[in-house]
């Protein structure tokens, strides 16, 4: 059959069960009239497994209006939509931080107002809030990094400092018993902080506790459940700080599956496109990592089973 990315996922489950010899898909990742209008479905950095993958996930079957209303529910309360809302927010609580410090740190005043008007404005912010969220000290670090070099001849000012920032904080500011864990909001979003309005510190406050919230449900569900990623987490220690901890990595995995939609029976699902994602994959990764790292020290420091010795008579 031929795959294409508005495919259901019923229609591709009957094409791909009828064969009597076998059963093929040919996915269509691009078409043949470059001047068509192209279907919002359709990304031009689509792979076969990325338009697989999202068939699987396009569910074409009417919902019941129970299904309907708990479907809502899921997707609005999702992280996916919180750590969305959490962003939007942290961009307009910043935005006049970051917009003062940029209009004194060496740029000119014409150069100061185009990198505030640009596009690539909001990346930059996004970019200046994962920095300090790894202890970076943006307010000196941001001048410096603009006076390396000269930016006259910089056709898009905002993203040669977001590249610049980037490579300059692409590891925490201190490491080895220094090192301090980023803040991140369920181990994946980058706190926002700084000066901003209480209304605005209270909307972040308010998404900063659903997503948490949600993280836990999430894992909650999964270890009731008994799904099968949730074998991946290693045994729930017994003892209460040991329990905590595994909880703080088990929350990101969690979190990481309800913000990308991951259903796969692994922990963390195919690889990803984005370079969002790929950044998330990675602190998820770090997590599982650290989780397995924990299960083999508590397996060692287990003391063995006691046998018990009986004279015989």
């Amino acid at each position: 059959m031929l795959v294409e990315p508005t495919t259901t996922r019923e229609n591709f489950y009957v094409a791909m069960t009828r064969g009597r010899q076998s059963n093929q898909a040919y996915v269509v990742l691009n078409r043949p009239d470059d001047h068509a209008e192209p279907h919002p479905a359709e990304h031009l950095d689509a792979t076969a497994r990325s338009v697989l993958y999202g068939v699987l996930q396009h569910a074409g079957a009417e919902l019941s209006a129970h299904g309907t209303i708990t479907a809502e529910h899921e997707r609005w309360g999702s992280i996916a939509q919180l750590a969305a809302e959490y962003e939007t927010i942290a961009q307009a609580a910043q935005h006049d931080r970051w917009a003062r410090l940029l209009r004194t740190s060496g740029l000119t005043t014409e150069q100061a107002e185009t990198v505030i008007d640009s596009d690539a404005f909001g990346a930059l912010t996004a970019e200046l809030r994962r920095a300090e969220a790894n202890h970076h000290d943006i307010d000196q670090l941001l001048p410096r990094l603009i006076r390396a070099r000269s930016l006259d001849d910089a056709d898009d000012i905002a993203s040669v400092i977001h590249h610049r920032v980037a490579q300059a904080t692409a590891r925490p500011a201190r490491s080895g018993r220094t090192r301090r864990r980023a803040r991140l909001i369920a181990g994946l979003i980058p706190h926002a902080d700084g000066p901003m309005s209480e209304e605005m510190r209270t909307a972040l406050a308010e998404r900063r506790r659903l997503i948490e919230a949600r993280a836990d449900a999430v894992l909650d569900a999964g270890i009731n459940e008994r799904e099968s990623w949730t074998a991946h987490l290693g045994p729930i220690p017994n003892g209460a700080r040991a329990r905590t901890l595994w909880q703080q990595q088990a929350r990101v995995i969690a979190a990481y599956r309800d913000r990308y939609a991951i259903t796969d029976s692994t922990p963390l699902g195919i690889t990803t496109e984005s370079t969002a994602q790929k950044i998330d994959r990675a602190r998820a990764e770090a997590a599982l990592s650290e989780l397995a790292r924990r299960g083999v020290a508590d397996e060692r420091h287990r003391p063995a089973p006691q046998v018990s010795r009986h004279r015989e008579l």
